[in-house]
């Protein structure tokens, strides 16, 4: 197994400087609805699906279909798991590996949802839950790269829908 002795280039700064514009909008725009609404829009690996989607925006990863879909099977399992077998660290674990199951057997493999049925066992949320922060947060995630790449007018977003 041979190893490459260099890590790949680092992004011209004004990619990372747009990145950083679209990421701090997106969970912004998900605080500002969170006040607004009182429900909330934001969970943890949103931070992540921030790196893909406006980082990473050509990554199979980082498509509106694993975005969205890959945090609805991950939330669905987490539930799941957690009305069946409770908070407990193997329901956690295996909540992850189903989740990855999941998300590989539906094509929405998102990384960042692999974290979203551990905040799930973890707060033990009711099933609303799944409605908001998951799936209104991952569309308005979409939603503003959507603006955000169109915007910048660099590279279509999404590659894909479904």
């Amino acid at each position: 197994m041979t190893f490459s002795s260099k890590a790949p280039a680092a992004p011209k700064l004004k990619d990372s400087l747009w990145a950083l514009v679209g990421a701090t909008i997106a969970i912004s725009g998900t605080l500002f609805l969170t006040d607004i609404s009182g429900m909330p829009w934001l969970m943890a690996p949103f931070g992540a699906t921030c790196v893909l989607i406006f980082g990473l925006p050509d990554s199979p990863l980082a498509q509106p279909r694993s975005v969205v879909g890959g945090h609805l099977v991950a939330a669905f399992i987490g539930m799941l798991l957690l009305i069946l077998l409770g908070n407990e660290w193997w329901s956690q674990a295996l909540a992850v590996g189903l989740s990855i199951f999941g998300m590989q057997q539906t094509r929405t493999v998102h990384a960042p949802a692999g974290a979203t049925p551990l905040v799930i066992i973890a707060s033990e949320p009711s099933w609303s839950f799944i409605l908001f922060p998951v799936v209104s947060g991952a569309l308005f995630m979409v939603l503003v790269a959507v603006l955000y790449h169109k915007v910048r007018q660099k590279d279509a977003y999404p590659k894909y829908w479904y």
